[in-house]
């Protein structure tokens, strides 16, 4: 991770700088000051708040290299982010060349701290950043072919790489025009194109991770291939909180092309020249743990342990007038608890990580979400200096938080470390259900009132779960509260009169971490179903009751009016509806569902989002990440729930853990409101509304609600 230390103090101010390249290139790059532990002069100051985030290298033979400091996992940062670069620079994205950023303190992701991709940061932190790198590429371009032409820069423009002067006649490339604009002193201040002259931002260009990934030219983590690298898997304790006691690797060495099998620090290693004989022999080893099973750990015991926490005292984090005065004088009072199970990330491409460690430095080539931490940990482990190790980041096949852990990296470093080869750690598919970090299980304990005209008039909520940053980041716990477990909850945007949140925390031996949506993933479910049952206990109409709470908020107001046609329709027969609103990263998010029921089975039939996101910079990927959230949401919603047995996790393979399928899929249309506002995040909006606008629905079509995920009839 980046030394936070060294970033006390320094403003955006303090990064821009132009740094002469050999070769007769222009290098327009983010660079650390020099009291920022670099041996480079200190930058000059500009006013414009310019964010380390990424570089261009524009050189003489025309070449444009775009380097992007966010991971690729199939949101389509690669292609977002690009354009906001390619707008102000006045380029094509065919005229780029885009590689993955190294770790450097110029390319932290100020939202998270770090460097670091995830929470639906990558936008929003990139937003001014690149366009101003962009912007101040293209003014000295323009102040090159001015002083070049001797004209005065008004009578310059840039387009498609080149600059053009007024006459019509003349023009130069931005190749020609970097020896040139190298010796130019940078300008105090860039501006930035009005909206109505962008060209990029707001069309929905084709991805530029596409046709690598259609040609099989896209690496993944598993892609890579080194001279002389060996392959490997580890085996683990299934058993929660279990030991290796003992092991028996001779089935395991008789396979053929397995070199070696042995301890390490977190299991046992088979070692191979090839992954099928690494995974084979993976399959054929023995392992005894101590103790063989926990039968302090079943779903059942952990369920116990948090109804616990229901009751008695804890921590308040968010006091609004008195509930309880509010409550002993409601005309009705409404108790329900809500239960969220741990969910388990299910990435398509397994975790894995090649090193090489060598004497004289490492080189790492990761799926990760996190260089930064990844660097880090390879510092840690083989006791090299940070500018020795070098973080090469692949395309992701999925992230959702879990590729921000460390675990896969260490795995492999260790091992490269010890054999003096490069080494490619794979996990499989039951590495990866039965040792990843979950999303924490939680129980919602709900009471509210009701005036007698049914309108509410007392909130009451405590969420009762583990600490995700007692483990991650303890530091920013609080008085007791964890800020990630009440997120959405604490942000309720509806008015009420008299509200009290609380958070009990109940850790269990079950490692837990970022996921999809984090705390809005179970707070959304609890609020939103809790909302729909006083709206039914009230005689009210769902919308319309949101509608009353959200009158002071116009923003929200839009969301229910562009979905009120919707909610108007004619319900199809056999089908109930229900709707769900989030807000979180920036964005806010509408979602209707209509569900039915067939043969006794839950079938979700269509989604209607509607979503304010501020200015959407690519509006086919920002409904594709609505699509996606769905699809993860509602795999969550009807399908997906970690559980345990004897210390052990019971699902390990898709099988008995299930993902949504093609023939699973709702119809889903995206409505997009237009704003000037800042781009928010989009990619985990969607997944938390989609439980409670199902469950919503089935209490409209059945007349019960459901307040248990996943949902079963």
């Amino acid at each position: 991770m980046a030394d936070s230390g060294s970033m006390k103090g320094l403003t955006r101010r303090d990064l821009l700088k132009i740094v002469t390249l050999s070769g007769g290139g222009l290098a327009l790059g983010w660079v650390w000051p020099a009291r920022a532990e670099t041996n480079e002069p200190a930058a000059p100051r500009s006013p414009d708040p310019f964010e380390p985030n990424a570089w261009i290298n524009i050189h003489a033979d025309g070449r444009i290299q775009v380097r992007l400091a966010r991971a690729e996992m199939g949101q389509g940062v690669m292609t977002s982010l690009a354009m906001l670069l390619a707008e102000e620079l006045e380029v094509g994205l065919d005229q780029l060349q885009i590689e993955p950023a190294p770790v450097a303190p110029a390319y932290v992701n100020y939202l998270l701290g770090e460097q670091a991709t995830g929470g639906g940061t990558s936008t929003r932190d990139a937003w001014n950043t690149l366009r101003e790198a962009g912007a101040l590429a293209r003014t000295l371009m323009i102040a090159a072919a001015a002083q070049t032409w001797g004209v005065p820069e008004s009578e310059c423009r840039a387009r498609r790489a080149q600059v053009h002067h007024a006459d019509g006649t003349r023009r130069l490339t931005y190749g020609e025009l970097a020896a040139t604009a190298t010796r130019l002193p940078a300008p105090s201040s860039v501006e930035l194109k009005a909206k109505p002259d962008w060209t990029l931002i707001g069309t929905s260009p084709r991805r530029l991770d596409t046709p690598l990934k259609v040609r099989g030219a896209a690496h993944f983590g598993l892609d890579v291939r080194l001279p002389g690298m060996l392959y490997a898997t580890i085996a683990r304790c299934p058993v929660i909180g279990a030991q290796i006691s003992g092991w028996n690797g001779q089935a395991a060495h008789a396979v053929p092309g397995v070199i070696d099998v042995f301890a390490v620090r977190y299991g046992i290693a088979v070692v191979a020249e090839t992954s099928w004989a690494a995974l084979t022999g993976h399959a054929r080893l023995e392992v005894e743990c101590r103790p063989r099973v926990n039968t302090a750990v079943t779903t059942e015991r952990l369920h116990s342990r948090l109804r616990i926490g229901l009751n008695g005292r804890a921590p308040v984090a968010l006091k609004e007038g008195d509930v309880s005065r509010a409550l002993a004088r409601a005309a009705l009072e409404i108790e329900s608890v809500y239960e969220v199970p741990f969910q388990a990330h299910a990435c398509m491409e397994p975790m894995n990580c090649t090193a090489d460690v060598r004497p004289d430095g490492c080189d790492i080539h990761v799926p990760t979400q996190s260089p930064a931490a990844t660097r880090e940990t390879a510092r840690h482990l083989t006791g090299l200096s940070a500018e020795r190790i070098r973080v090469h980041t692949t395309f992701l096949g999925g992230g959702h938080g879990r590729r921000r852990e460390q675990d896969f990296v260490q795995d492999a470093v260790e091992l490269s470390q010890r054999l003096g080869r490069p080494v490619q750690v794979i996990w499989t598919r039951a590495d990866d259900l039965q040792h990843d970090y979950y999303r924490p299980m939680t129980l919602h304990r709900l009471r509210g009132g009701l005036d007698a005209a049914g309108e509410p008039v007392a909130w009451f909520h405590r969420v009762v779960g583990p600490s995700v940053l007692a483990r991650r980041d303890p530091g920013r716990l609080r008085d007791g509260i964890d800020s990630l477990m009440t997120d959405g909850a604490v942000s309720l945007p509806y008015r009420l009169p008299h509200r009290r949140l609380e958070y009990r925390r109940a850790d269990t031996p079950v490692p837990i971490g970022l996921w999809r949506g984090d705390g809005h993933s179970h707070n959304a479910f609890a609020t939103e179903c809790f909302l729909d049952e006083l709206a039914r206990a009230g005689g009210r109409d769902p919308l319309e009751l949101r509608r009353q709470l959200l009158a002071e908020s116009p923003a929200h107001l839009a969301l229910l009016d562009r979905l009120a046609e919707y909610w108007a329709a004619p319900v199809p027969e056999g089908q109930g509806r229900g709707l769900a609103l989030v807000e979180a990263m920036g964005s806010r998010l509408a979602l209707l569902a209509e569900v039915s029921v067939e043969d006794g089975k839950i079938r979700a039939r269509r989604f209607v989002a509607v979503l304010d996101g501020g200015q959407v910079v690519n509006p086919d990927a920002v409904r594709a990440q609505i699509e996606s959230g769905i699809v993860f949401g509602l795999t969550a919603t009807l399908k997906g729930a970690i559980t345990f047995s004897d210390g052990q996790v019971e699902q390990a393979d898709f099988g008995d853990y299930p993902l949504l399928r093609f023939d699973e899929m709702p119809e889903v249309e995206s409505i997009l409101i237009d704003s000037d506002a800042p781009p928010g995040g989009v990619s985990s909006i969607a997944t938390p509304a989609v439980a409670p606008a199902v469950a919503n629905a089935l209490l409209a079509l059945l007349g019960r609600p459901f307040r248990t995920l996943p949902i079963r009839l």
